[in-house]
């Protein structure tokens, strides 16, 4: 294969592979206007058609379900039909579902529109999008760069929360529906002029790559001296040409044969019940049952988002730094304890307790992301954008559980206080599953990337891997 011309790097200021994670931010924080609309919509839609909460639910539940089934589908098209083509589709598919709801009569449209149209365009995106450029276009800083990015979501919440709520408010949830649609349509321009598909498009090397393609700082410093399992530049990888959901079933068949696959995917589906499926979606009409002002919980939603930028990109900076198991366990073990602490701090004013939880679990939200990320592309190579496709699946499978389960709890119950604590029981068990699992020890043994374009190779399983507890927590 030729080899890609690299430019001087003294004479480019920024490298391109910034403006590809900045591009991205923007594609991201697009899919989050809608996201952070459900909770905002349930007691208009409540109060307009007369749906109980457990019948909206049932849209938000499918909305999760198939914003995670679709991810690791979405990270093989993105392979095989290209990362700009992919997303911006995805954006228009969030702009028609969210449109079209001003026209809905009945719940079933509700979930066709709510549900299967706006999960399925969101779940085109999502965490695939960011697997998919971290491992194309970074070498060095991964951690960091995976962490913004899914900060974007957050940063989607904090904007658009207190505003869609302000509209909804003032001007009808049909308002805010078309708000969000025209934010979707706007991304589209952003996404097709800067995000680009690979360094050798602009006749670069990925970002933390010398000529050679080896990362001096990673192999340096990344984990205690453990080298990255994707090392190398991602520009001579081509693209492939094999069909998407063979790729995609392919690629799970072989991952489903460790028990690191499963551990990784069992914990982020407890990551998704407790935060997406269960305060993301009930927390407002929560709040509004003991007399809170929506505009006031909403305020408080969006706050979550402003201590989840800053948590998620703290935990992308820990990542690169220490245990990522030792993190995942840390950050299931206090959102467990947040969430039992929560049912007695519920009031109808604002208080220090309940804004003492916002901040706590805003921090701990998704900051799981970073080191179950690096967790897969350590363990999974070359493949791990897709295999994390199907981890975050299972993320989405419980967060659409949790919301369904939440809603059906209040109608029978009158009170979400049940689903608060199941909650905290399923944050213990996330930390049991995290602590559990077992690296690869560095050197030989690692995870090499595939050795064809058109098959990728099954990931490479250590049975000598060490266990959870090492003396010294920093690279584990």
């Amino acid at each position: 294969m030729t080899q890609t011309a690299v430019p001087d790097p003294a004479t480019r200021r920024v490298h391109p592979a910034w403006w590809v994670a900045a591009a991205t931010f923007l594609a991201l924080l697009g899919a989050a206007a809608f996201r952070a609309t459900p909770s905002v919509m349930i007691e208009p839609l409540r109060a307009e058609f007369g749906w109980s909460i457990g019948t909206i639910s049932m849209a938000l539940s499918v909305n999760l379900a198939l914003f995670g089934i679709t991810a690791p589908f979405a990270a093989a098209l993105m392979e095989r039909f290209g990362v700009r083509r992919v997303v911006s589709i995805a954006l228009l598919m969030v702009a028609a579902g969210s449109g079209l709801t001003v026209f809905m009569t009945a719940s079933w449209q509700l979930v066709l529109l709510w549900g299967v149209i706006v999960g399925l365009g969101t779940g085109s995106m999502a965490m695939a999008l960011i697997a998919t450029v971290v491992g194309r276009w970074f070498v060095a800083r991964c951690g960091l760069v995976s962490g913004i990015l899914t900060a974007a979501s957050a940063t989607g919440q904090l904007i658009f929360l207190p505003t869609i709520a302000h509209i909804v408010q003032s001007a009808g949830w049909r308002t805010a529906s078309l708000t969000i649609s025209v934010c979707a349509l706007a991304v589209v321009p952003v996404v097709l002029l800067f995000l680009r598909e690979r360094p050798a498009d602009v006749g670069t090397l990925p970002y933390g790559s010398d000529r050679s393609g080896h990362d001096a700082a990673t192999s340096r410093s990344a984990r205690g001296g453990r080298p990255a399992p994707d090392q190398g530049p991602a520009d001579v990888v081509p693209p492939l040409r094999t069909g998407a959901a063979g790729l995609a079933v392919g690629t799970l068949v072989r991952a489903a044969r460790t028990g690191t696959f499963w551990l990784l995917a069992g914990g982020f589906f407890i990551c998704g019940a407790t935060t997406t499926g269960l305060v993301q979606q009930h927390f407002m009409p929560a709040a509004h049952d003991h007399g809170m002002p929506m505009t006031t919980a909403a305020t408080l939603l969006a706050l979550v988002g402003v201590f989840d930028l800053v948590g998620t990109i703290g935990s992308g900076w820990l990542t690169d730094r220490f245990d990522p198991r030792i993190l995942l366990g840390a950050y299931y073990a206090l959102r467990g304890v947040s969430l039992a602490l929560l049912v007695p701090l519920f009031g109808a004013d604002l208080n220090a307790s309940v804004l003492a939880f916002v901040i706590f679990y805003g921090l701990d939200w998704v900051a799981t992301v970073p080191p179950t990320l690096a967790l897969t592309r350590e363990a999974f190579g070359a493949t791990a954008p897709v295999v994390f496709g199907w981890v975050f699946a299972s993320h989405q499978l419980g967060a659409a559980c949790a919301a369904l389960a939440a809603g059906i709890a209040r109608d029978a119950l009158g009170t979400y206080d049940a689903a608060w604590y199941g909650g905290a029981a399923l944050c213990a068990m996330g930390a049991v599953l995290s602590l559990s699992i077992r690296r690869a020890p560095a050197g030989p043994g690692a995870a090499a990337p595939p050795t064809s374009a058109a098959e990728p190779a099954p990931p490479t399983v250590d049975r000598t891997r060490e266990p959870w507890w090492p003396a010294r927590l920093r690279g584990g």
